[in-house]
């Protein structure tokens, strides 16, 4: 699993309760003493529920896209950082061996000669 793939999910995730929440429509119920004739008008009625519905939808799902763009975007700088910090730990890591590499041929020299 990619390494960015958790720190995503835990910012999103919190937000997709509530747009599920927002987008879900409240059907009117049909009663048990209407007419036929105001069936029509319950089925408009539920029609544009849902048309609303799904306007939310797209509006909740382009903010949750952007959102997201973001926090890959910060995900992927923080990943290019990371990795230039790396790089230069590696490199330091490199100068201390040399470094003592040189320090220990310098203490057999004195051992041997002394």
């Amino acid at each position: 699993m990619p390494a960015w793939l958790v720190p995503a999910l835990k910012a999103v995730l919190p937000h997709v309760g509530s747009i599920v929440a927002a987008a879900a429509p409240v059907f009117t119920q049909k009663r048990a003493g209407e007419a036929s004739a105001g069936q029509a008008a319950v089925v408009q009625q539920q029609i544009a529920e849902l048309q609303q519905a799904a306007s939310q939808n797209a509006v909740h799902v382009r903010e949750l896209a952007e959102q997201l763009g973001q926090t890959v975007t910060a995900l992927e700088r923080a990943a290019e950082q990371a990795e230039a910090r790396m790089r230069r730990a590696v490199g330091l890591s490199l100068v201390a061996v040399g470094l003592a590499g040189v320090a220990l041929l310098l203490a057999l020299v004195v051992l041997l000669r002394g």
